[in-house]
């Protein structure tokens, strides 16, 4: 399913695709809140994957939560969450 309710701007530049997986047994939100005129959150439950298009430079927060409020416990440049495509030939 597309969702593009967090489009990019359109004048933006290179648009990368990224992919974030939540590794652990809680609930967590992203969010990148770096890029100008853009904001974007996603919940992700516990061993879900999510693929998203961001700017190289764009910063994804990740919050977990323990018994009382959420908690900024990780942030990665978009640029190390690229999903390399490569091109298999069957030969």
């Amino acid at each position: 399913m597309n969702q593009f309710l967090n489009r990019l701007p359109d004048k933006c530049g290179l648009k990368i695709l990224c992919s974030y997986k939540n590794k652990t047994p809680t609930v967590q939100i992203i969010r990148i809140t770096n890029i100008p005129n853009w904001y974007f959150e996603r919940v992700i439950f516990p061993g879900e994957l999510l693929l998203f298009e961001a700017l190289p430079e764009a910063v994804l927060e990740i919050y977990s939560s323990d018994e009382i409020s959420p908690f900024l416990s990780d942030r990665f440049l978009c640029d190390w969450l690229r999903v390399i495509h490569t091109a298999y030939v069957n030969t």
